[in-house]
């Protein structure tokens, strides 16, 4: 009956591996997020848009690595699968096993955001709007490798495109690539939006935080919008009816809508 829709058996790994030792994905997809960032952060600083010296990107980088990485394996089992950190404690460790929440990498950013702040000396929301400006790459190479890996896959359907995950639950079926759904709005959508705001309007010098703003608050909407294709997990419960990414996505309206209305000082011009 299914034999016309294609069966995801993609390799998790770029070229040869040795058990769970070789380049995933997955992997790869946070290395280049976290270059396409570098990138642009470094042509912002040379177009004079930017307050962050083109020598601070890489420490920059390293602080955001570290609470995304922490932020997002934390996340991934206080919001997800709090129970599974009281019975096996050391599966937090095993990481080769998967398991990052965006939520939870969000607010990791935040934090070494505010550490960087303070300890550079530049505006805490001034580096906010630069980080979401391009944070949204590292979101779309995630979920491209999310699809590879035959993960988060989404609900049972008969579209032309409807792919079959063998990881999925018996009995298999074709459902939506909610992956690339996710990866075409969280992320070249979103990108693309920020990039327009970021080049084409002086927000980011005029009102530091609000872009910062738009972007918590667009992401939610299209974080949404992906959570009605994609299969809630198995064992994680819905809250009041509603999927934790959706639940959890309302917060990030609320303080998308703060910041956007937060009065605040213009920056002052830009030294290249």
């Amino acid at each position: 009956m299914f034999l016309a829709y294609w069966t995801n058996n993609l390799p998790h790994f770029l070229g040869p591996h040795w058990g769970n030792i070789g380049i995933r994905y997955y992997g790869l997809a946070y290395v280049l997020g976290f270059l396409a960032g570098a990138w642009l952060l470094a042509r912002y600083a040379r177009a004079g848009r930017s307050q962050l010296p083109v020598e601070k990107i890489a420490d920059l980088i390293f602080a955001l690595v570290i609470g995304v990485m922490l932020g997002g394996r934390i996340g991934s089992f206080l919001l997800y699968h709090p129970e599974q950190l009281r019975h096996d404690p050391l599966s937090f460790f095993r990481v080769w096993e998967g398991g990052m929440a965006s939520h939870g990498g969000m607010v990791g950013v935040v934090l070494a955001l505010a550490w960087f702040a303070r300890s550079s000396k530049i505006r805490f929301f001034h580096l906010a709007d630069l980080i979401t400006s391009v944070g949204s790459a590292g979101l779309f190479f995630g979920r491209i490798a999310n699809f590879i890996n035959g993960e988060l896959w989404g609900r049972p359907s008969r579209v032309a495109w409807a792919v079959i995950f063998p990881a999925s639950p018996p009995p298999l079926m074709p459902r939506h690539p909610s992956q690339l759904y996710e990866a075409a709005l969280e992320g070249a959508l979103l990108f693309a939006f920020m990039q327009w705001r970021f080049w084409r309007s002086d927000v980011v010098r005029r009102r530091p935080g609000r872009l910062a703003g738009e972007y918590l608050a667009v992401y939610a909407v299209v974080r949404v919008i992906g959570e009605y294709f994609r299969e809630p997990d198995a064992d994680v419960s819905l809250i009041l009816g509603l999927s934790r990414g959706t639940f959890y996505s309302l917060f990030l309206v609320v303080a998308g809508l703060w910041l956007i209305r937060r009065p605040s000082r213009p920056l002052e011009p830009a030294t290249r």
